[in-house]
């Protein structure tokens, strides 16, 4: 079994970056499929972006060229340029147990979730 905590939210202005963190504990990350997952006030929980064992990686329509979802044996990244507002949300992060570079955008996807992090842009 493996814990996810999350890192690195807080408020930003439009146009800011953030970069987010999410630290394993209990095991390596290095057989999970990892993905970051967000959701808004009054909205459902998102994929956002994905990525497999091999580094091959998925991104929601929306943040694709703005977000870049990378990892490392036991830490999985979120670098986020180019904020709008429309990103605010709670922020966390996923994993579950798979060699599979099949792209994973949504929460039943998932096995093991973080308890989230707050990003907040503001214009």
């Amino acid at each position: 079994q493996v814990q996810l905590v999350e890192s690195g939210g807080g408020s930003v202005q439009v146009g800011g970056s953030l970069r987010l963190s999410c630290a394993a504990s209990g095991s390596s990350l290095s057989a999970y499929y990892l993905g970051w997952l967000r959701q808004a006030p009054g909205k459902e929980r998102e994929g956002v972006a994905g990525i497999a064992v091999d580094s091959s990686t998925a991104y929601v329509s929306s943040v694709k060229g703005r977000f870049t979802i990378s990892r490392d044996k036991r830490t999985l990244y979120l670098q986020m340029n180019s904020l709008r507002p429309e990103d605010t949300a709670m922020y966390y992060c996923a994993a579950v147990r798979s060699s599979l570079d099949t792209p994973r955008l949504r929460q039943i996807h998932y096995t093991y979730f973080g308890q989230g992090t707050q990003v907040t842009v503001s214009s």
